[in-house]
């Protein structure tokens, strides 16, 4: 694991605000920096290799892929984690945490009831 990942690590094991995460989880042919399989969230941070050689196309298709299979991306600049690794995790977590289902303005309509 890289700097950034173990400082995430440190503060992302151990479930806070109830949320689980898991470190090097694969996924296919693939292996997510972290993953929260409650929200089915893969949690990828991003350092300079990224934006070197074929990487970024590779990024590209693996991106594609993990959303086709339902998991979303959540990508994290390295540099944001070295500046604020507390900061980084909460939004990792607050993210995680968020329903993926927002309750409707009211109840369904009663059988017969028109959906004006």
């Amino acid at each position: 694991m890289s700097l950034p990942e173990v400082l995430l690590w440190q503060r992302l094991k151990g479930s806070p605000q109830g949320i689980a995460f898991r470190k090097q989880h694969p996924i296919g042919g693939y292996r997510a920096d972290f993953y929260c399989a409650a929200a089915k969230v893969v949690i990828e941070v991003d350092g300079i290799a990224h934006d070197m050689g074929d990487r970024p196309e590779r990024d590209i298709q693996r991106t594609a892929w993990l959303e086709k299979q339902g998991y979303q991306i959540l990508r994290v600049p390295a540099a944001d984690v070295l500046k604020d690794a507390d900061e980084a995790a909460q939004s990792i977590v607050s993210f995680a945490a968020r329903p993926l289902h927002h309750p409707s303005d009211g109840p369904p309509p009663r059988a017969g009831e028109d959906l004006e």
